[in-house]
């Protein structure tokens, strides 16, 4: 179970408030709330950056990203990733260079997706080299299909696992819902491990304590974001009590997932 840390507005975006110091205190009082209620891993993206880049970002939001990675990073002793919003996976693993983050989520790693940023195309031949330029030991986890976009003329989920799978080298497979906050179909994820069964399958957007026992059996872990702040809406600010519902919930789904293989 990975949890998101959504970053406030970092410099350069329309919406910075002028404090980075207020981003980064954030961010480690969220990474420790989030640490200390049972989460695996932590993940941190840029959430705040709206409207998103298509490409690459600046400087300032690499530098700014570093930092918060870095903090969350000392604040606990969990694994940490990054996504680098909307698709600038380049930078993400400067970022994990610099700060130490063990994974990267990249949104579209293989073939293109139609956006509101316009195209997004995936750059798995630079994003494979410069993680091995870089000497890294980071994971890529590629979304399939990534939310909040559409898919050209003919493109299917099953034929964008496999490219991103046997093609693009991906470490692990992110299957979403249509938008933040939306689950993916129980019968897309099973289309999807039938299709490539030996990739790690990541639900990366909707789980709740509702869904969550139909769901995570499904999957071999989850991203969760939404779920977790005030009203379940992306960008708010952690709500404890709806942390210990969901922890609660995944706990006892974890345990049924472990009676039914002995």
């Amino acid at each position: 179970m990975i949890a998101v840390i959504h970053l406030l507005p970092l410099p350069g975006a329309p919406l910075w408030e002028g404090s980075i110091e207020a981003v980064l205190e954030r961010a480690q009082s969220e990474a420790r709330a989030l640490a200390g209620a049972g989460f695996d891993a932590l993940i941190v993206e840029n959430y705040g950056d709206v409207p998103f880049h298509p490409g690459a970002v600046p400087a300032e939001t690499v530098a700014a990203m570093a930092l918060a990675v870095e903090r969350v990073r000392n604040a606990t002793a969990l694994p940490v990733g990054v996504n680098v919003l909307r698709n600038d996976a380049a930078a993400a693993l400067g970022i994990a260079a610099a700060a130490g983050a063990s994974f990267i989520r990249v949104n579209v790693h293989t073939g293109a997706m139609l956006a509101d940023q316009g195209w997004l195309e995936g750059r798995a031949h630079e994003t494979l080299r410069k993680r091995t330029d870089l000497g890294l030991d980071v994971d890529i986890l590629a979304d399939v299909l990534v939310k909040h976009a559409i898919a050209p003329a003919g493109g299917s989920l099953i034929d964008a696992a496999r490219d991103a799978w046997h093609r693009g080298l991906a470490d692990g497979l992110i299957i979403t819902g249509t938008a933040t906050g939306e689950p993916a179909e129980a019968g897309d994820i099973e289309a999807l491990r039938r299709a490539v069964p030996e990739a790690p399958l990541w639900i990366g957007s909707g789980l709740t304590p509702a869904n969550l026992a139909d769901l995570l059996p499904r999957a071999d872990g989850a991203i969760v974001g939404s779920s977790l702040r005030r009203e379940g809406l992306a960008g708010q600010p952690l709500d404890s009590e709806r942390i210990r519902t969901f922890i609660d919930a995944a706990r006892l789904a974890r345990a049924t997932i472990s009676s039914a293989k002995e």
